[in-house]
């Protein structure tokens, strides 16, 4: 069958040549005999492609050599709890902007290894917006300054960087990584799954300052340190490594298609045309403020939610599936990152539009 378009918030869609590419090195890799996923983690062949993969990592977005970057696992959840063992450093709290669910998990975990200070939260309306900084009541002690960038399920994204002074600022990125050019230097810690943007399941990349590492709580794991990883380049355990190769590709085929200046140029383009669509209509509603709509995940909702069942299937029958909002959430949302085409958000604004007319 043909390819669809897949809406979903992750595991994502992949970019087409990077799965042909990977199709056809899948049994012999570069002539070496075997496949990638056979190879020994030391071996010169796979240790050539996490190198590779670093080095593309660090030109697209442009980090310093003072940051380590590290390929662990355990997804961003596990995240929640290494960063607070690894960066309170002897300090009693960290600060923390609640700007849905996964700052919720990110905040509940953290409160486990010391205090959190919850800045400032917009869950009193639901979660539709991102407190803006001068709402926010930052503590000059804390040990560092978390938020989560891009809310996968509440389609709420920042799109400035918080001024945290000396306090270190940390950041989940993991559903909009990639998407747009950042400013590292301005972030002690950037951390993100790799199932959105970057690769498939199971790879987890943490960039992080190297003064922020080598001070864990008590009691933390090995595995859970930072500095354990960083001194053995990320092979202190057998790394994922057919998703490090995986992402290596995408890697590369940003670097080919113009860097993230190119990506952010066509995500606006493509977040725009679906947001217009929501904007010209009264059947379909977009919950989130104007200035933090997500270029990532827009999610929506009819007019009539016993028509919802009804938009899902339709969408399949036009080859469009994942379209059905988070269980916490209801309603629609369409997840469009880096290799969602645009002709995949032009179907699903044909099918509301026909969709309207035909139930409005």
């Amino acid at each position: 069958m043909e390819r669809i378009f897949n809406f979903s918030a992750g595991p994502a869609a992949l970019p087409l040549e990077v799965l042909e590419q990977a199709r056809d090195e899948l049994v012999n890799w570069h002539g070496c005999g075997m496949s990638v996923m056979e190879m020994s983690h030391r071996g010169k062949e796979y240790m050539s492609i996490q190198a590779d993969a670093e080095a593309d990592l660090r030109e697209l977005l442009g980090i310093p050599a003072n940051y380590k970057v590290l390929f662990l696992q355990g997804g961003a959840s596990a995240q929640f709890a290494m960063v607070p063992m690894n960066l309170l450093r002897g300090k009693a709290s960290a600060d923390y902007l609640n700007t849905g669910e996964w700052s919720k998990k990110a905040i509940k975990e953290a409160k486990k290894y010391g205090q959190v200070n919850v800045v400032a939260t917009s869950e009193d309306k639901n979660f539709s917006y991102a407190p803006t900084q001068d709402a926010w009541k930052l503590d000059p002690n804390a040990a560092y300054v978390h938020y989560t960038s891009n809310e996968t399920i509440g389609g709420v994204e920042l799109f400035w960087t918080p001024q945290t002074g000396d306090v270190p600022l940390v950041a989940d990125m993991s559903s909009n990584i990639l998407s747009r050019p950042i400013d590292v230097e301005k972030f002690g810690l950037i951390y993100f799954g790799a199932q959105k943007n970057v690769g498939p399941a199971g790879l987890t990349i943490v960039i992080v300052r190297d003064d922020l590492i080598g001070q864990t709580v008590k009691g933390t794991p090995t595995m859970f340190d930072y500095a354990i990883h960083a001194e053995n380049d990320s092979m202190y355990n057998t790394p994922p490594t057919y998703a490090i190769y995986i992402a290596g590709l995408v890697f590369k085929m940003l670097k080919a298609k113009g860097g993230l200046a190119a990506m952010e140029k066509t995500n606006r383009a493509k977040a725009k045309l679906l947001y217009d669509a929501l904007d010209a209509s009264s059947f379909f509603i977009s919950p989130v403020a104007p200035e933090n709509r997500s270029l990532m995940n827009i999610p929506f909702t009819l007019k009539d939610a016993a028509l919802d069942d009804e938009f899902i299937k339709a969408a399949k029958a036009r080859g469009m599936i994942q379209i059905k909002g988070h269980r916490s959430v209801g309603g629609m949302r369409a997840s469009i990152y880096n290799a969602m085409p645009i002709e995949g958000v032009q179907a699903l604004v044909d099918l509301m539009r026909d969709f309207e007319k035909q139930h409005g």
